[in-house]
């Protein structure tokens, strides 16, 4: 009977280590799901504000963008003024300080090696001319002429700069017989001096009105 008991109570020891070892296991397993769980949701938060910082910062950005350009735009007319002349053939416009420079293309302007004005680029002229009478008719105007770095090989002319005031006269003349008043027209040539960044933006005629 005493080893029958023992045998039985050994038995129901090793049942009982056996029941707590799987008890164990099975918190354990739950423990570590829990876990894993909570590693993912604290992943998908940390990317959440992540994503909600980056997308403060971008409103920021755009916030102080927005109002560089709106103080720019009022604090500086010629900026504004300088979109006038957008749309015309050829011609580009800006503000450098409070002057306004309206570039038009020498390669719309005049022939290679040439200072008579095509017939065609006359059209992209009257425009340009248009509003100067209309709002700059008080303004003084250097009219300047620029080329390329290219030394002249086959030309009437000594050099760039013969070639560039050339130019600007020829421009000058026209604005003239259009009824602007020539005495508020100055001359100039930089020739190769101030090329840009590239040889046909380089050759050009700039209209510059003077701020006051």
């Amino acid at each position: 009977m005493k080893k029958t008991w023992i045998v039985c109570g050994g038995i129901a020891i090793l049942a009982l280590a056996a029941g707590c070892d799987s008890s164990v296991q099975r918190q354990n397993g739950t423990l570590l799901s829990e876990n894993e769980t909570l590693k993912q949701q604290l992943a998908t938060s940390s990317a959440a504000l992540e994503q909600a910082d980056r997308e403060k910062q971008a409103a920021i950005a755009r916030a102080q963008a927005a109002e560089a350009q709106s103080k720019t735009s009022i604090g500086d007319p010629a900026t504004a003024d300088a979109g006038a002349f957008a749309g015309i053939e050829g011609v580009t416009a800006a503000a450098q300080g409070k002057d306004i420079h309206v570039s038009i293309e020498g390669d719309v302007l005049f022939d290679s090696g040439k200072d008579v004005l095509k017939s065609g680029s006359k059209k992209s002229l009257d425009k340009i001319i248009g509003i100067l009478k209309d709002n700059y008719a008080s303004k003084s105007v250097d009219v300047a002429g620029f080329t390329d770095t290219d030394p002249i090989k086959y030309s009437a002319f000594k050099n760039n700069y013969y070639l560039g005031f050339e130019r600007a006269y020829a421009v000058r003349e026209y604005l003239i017989s259009k009824g602007l008043n020539g005495k508020q027209i100055s001359l100039s040539s930089f020739g190769p001096d101030q090329p840009l960044d590239s040889k046909s933006k380089s050759r050009r005629v700039e209209i510059v009105l003077i701020g006051q």
